[in-house]
């Protein structure tokens, strides 16, 4: 594992890329082939660790597979339903949100004794509103160290019903419980409390299950579904994975940071990632934007402050934040508490190494506030084991002083080539 890497100045970037695909979208089409009836090629799919942890899951679960990994194509043969495993088993899923909260809804159904478990911080992300959701329809499920946290023993038992489930932590609870409702005895009607948080990954949930045969009634401004009971997923037989959106976001903020141009390839205008949101973002700070049909072009403009709520984009909030140092005025972050329960506690994590690089930072419950940097200061950044605090921070670069990451290996969690693909844009 590499210790440290030291990034020089840069003098302006220029390039075209080609990004892997979606995090989101390839563990959840991975789990949808899984419990389909057919068999799935699914091209472009990312090859990462929270990926690799998802397939070893599968795999664990008797699902067969064949992994391409120089055309980055799977095949996945479907289980033609929810998984049965006669022995007692234990899945590892490092610190994989995508593969921790479906599987243990999936496995919630069938009558299993399976233990689902991850690293020290998988450890330390709650997970009771979706525990409490599914035992409301039935199922067996108990804490093995801690209240609230996984470890978790699953036993099946879910059958469906009126399931309430808190929308305002994180969207992968609702969408665990939209996924696995269809494959349950009962019609299923769920009720939202709170508000709900992150509402373009329910939509791509809801887009993905569409493909896989399955349709969901959403009943008063997503405060509640309705979703028959005792349905089949269908193989779609091919599906291509979009290029991931929240990657993307580093390249375009480099972009506009110092940028002659950008180009990325893989993109769509109607994606259906909620991060495609930050380019409208981009164009409110000043930065020039050119679609193309499967492609965009981003290049430096002006860049203006902005105050805005991050809430349903929170993963591309975290580059915005970064965009506060090079903009006109401060940047103004919003309604993202659920910043505090992801890799790591990211409203702390990112004031914490902003201020290390001299930035004025304020940081409440649920908003960060980042002001213009006068002169940036050589730092060595802590990135907490995550993934996304890394490659934020790789735009420090882009200052006049070199920036030393901690850990920098971290970015294998959903990208592994990310500082080969920035390297390719960068001129010093």
């Amino acid at each position: 594992m590499q210790k440290s890497l030291t990034l020089s100045p840069i003098k302006y970037i220029e390039g075209e890329l080609n990004l892997p695909g979606s995090k989101s979208i390839s563990n959840r089409v991975l789990l949808l082939s899984a419990i389909s009836t057919g068999s799935t090629i699914i091209k472009n799919l990312l090859y990462s660790d929270d990926v690799k942890y998802m397939l070893e899951a599968l795999s664990q679960l008797g699902v067969l597979y064949h992994w391409d990994y120089n055309k980055s194509e799977c095949i996945i043969e479907g289980n033609s339903g929810p998984f049965y495993m006669k022995k007692k088993i234990t899945l590892y899923l490092g610190n994989a949100g995508t593969a921790m909260r479906p599987l243990l809804a999936v496995l919630s159904i069938k009558n299993n004794k399976i233990i689902l478990t991850g690293d020290k911080r998988m450890q330390e992300r709650p997970i009771h509103h979706l525990v409490e959701s599914l035992q409301l329809g039935g199922a067996n499920i108990s804490y093995l160290n801690n209240l609230e946290y996984p470890p978790i023993y699953v036993q099946g038992g879910f059958t469906g019903g009126k399931i309430v489930v808190d929308g305002s932590i994180s969207s992968q609870f609702l969408s665990a419980l939209l996924m696995i409702a269809p494959l349950a005895e009962l019609d299923t009607t769920i009720i939202v409390k709170g508000v709900l948080v992150s509402k373009p990954y329910i939509d791509m949930t809801i887009n993905l299950m569409k493909i896989f045969g399955i349709s969901i009634n959403i009943i008063d401004n997503y405060k509640y579904f309705f979703i028959k009971g005792n349905q089949t997923y269908v193989s779609p037989k091919k599906y291509l994975v979009e290029s991931d959106m929240s990657s993307a976001t580093y390249f375009l903020a480099a972009a506009a940071i110092k940028g002659r141009f950008v180009k990325i390839n893989g993109i769509k205008k109607n994606s259906i990632q909620g991060d495609v949101e930050f380019i409208d973002v981009l164009k409110k700070m000043g930065v020039s934007i050119f679609w193309k049909k499967n492609s965009l072009i981003c290049t430096k403009n002006n860049l203006s402050g902005i105050t805005i709520d991050c809430n349903h984009i929170p993963d591309a909030a975290m580059t915005i934040a970064m965009l506060g140092l090079f903009a006109d005025n401060f940047v103004y972050i919003k309604n993202i508490y659920n910043w505090r329960v992801k890799e790591t506690d990211r409203l702390y994590a990112m004031t914490t190494e902003l201020k290390k690089i001299g930035a004025t930072v304020q940081e409440g419950r649920d908003f960060i506030i980042v002001y213009p940097v006068k002169k940036f200061l050589q730092a060595t950044i802590n990135t907490y084991n995550d993934h996304r605090i890394a490659m934020c921070f790789s735009l420090i670069a882009l200052s006049e002083v070199p920036i030393t990451l901690l850990n920098p290996t971290c970015v294998n969690k959903t990208f592994p080539s990310f500082f080969e693909k920035f390297n390719s844009i960068c001129h010093f």
